[in-house]
């Protein structure tokens, strides 16, 4: 669980709703027609931008934000540097019985083990992480995309709104609630781009990348497994990965072959 979008988010809910309990009665803020326009309009406008299983699996995708998690990089170099150790000493079939928790890099070692050409575990490694690459970005452009249009909807219900309470000036008791609900659509639209919307779209950008980064990390290190690189090599040639701050001192020079 990301705990930095949770808290985000319902952080950001939290002083919405405090400031509204805090302020005037909160029953005004809650119009079902303005909840219609900004929410179900964007949602199919939205869907009308892009293709029913790009839309779909942008909904799948959006727990990533929430519930994604990549393995620590630093930790992830020490397991691959032990990994090479042991396939350099008792050959790549040792590697069957290592217990692997990435899909991506279980599915790398099989095909070392298996015996298939590097130029083949290359192609088909590079294949699936430009493929992953491809669904995240989708998923991102759809969030973005309900970011820019429900505040879009929002003006355009509180549109609806001025025209029906214009229509109606021959009462004037009813000019300011009728102009408080034509404004709740615009504080609609407002809320669920930059408080939902926009937030998902971001964080999924953020984790395209960084699971990218991992997954160059792990075929850069299956390469090397597979040509038999001396284990402190591929330490030294992983540490590039790391940030500097993190990054230990110039490994010594590798053991000779």
């Amino acid at each position: 669980m990301d705990l930095a979008t949770l808290i985000g988010l319902i952080g950001a809910l939290a002083i919405i709703a405090l400031a509204i309990i805090l302020g005037a009665s909160s029953e005004v803020f809650l119009s079902v027609p303005s909840l219609l326009i900004v929410g179900g309009g964007s949602l199919f406008v939205v869907l009308a931008k892009f293709s029913i299983n790009q839309f779909i699996g942008a909904i799948k995708v959006a727990g990533r934000a929430f519930s994604f998690r990549l393995p620590d990089t630093e930790d992830s170099i020490n397991e691959l540097v032990e990994l090479a150790g042991i396939a350099r000493k008792q050959g790549l079939l040792a590697l069957e019985d290592q217990e692997i928790n990435s899909k991506f890099l279980q599915n790398g070692m099989q095909l070392l083990i298996d015996g298939h050409p590097q130029e083949t575990v290359k192609a088909i490694l590079e294949k699936e992480r430009l493929l992953t690459l491809d669904r995240n970005r989708w998923g991102a452009k759809i969030f973005s995309a309900m970011g820019d249009v429900a505040p879009a909807m929002g003006m355009i219900g509180t549109l609806i709104g001025l025209v029906q309470m214009l229509s109606n000036m021959d009462d004037p008791k009813s000019i300011g609630p009728a102009m408080a609900v034509a404004l709740l659509t615009t504080l609609y639209g407002a809320m669920l781009a930059t408080m939902i919307f926009i937030p998902i779209a971001d964080k999924l950008t953020l984790r395209m990348t960084e699971e990218s980064r991992m997954q160059a990390l792990w075929i850069d290190a299956l390469l090397a497994i597979q040509e038999g690189t001396n284990p402190r090599v591929i330490e030294q040639l992983l540490s590039s990965y790391l940030p500097p701050s993190k990054r230990d001192k110039e490994a010594d020079p590798a053991e000779p072959v």
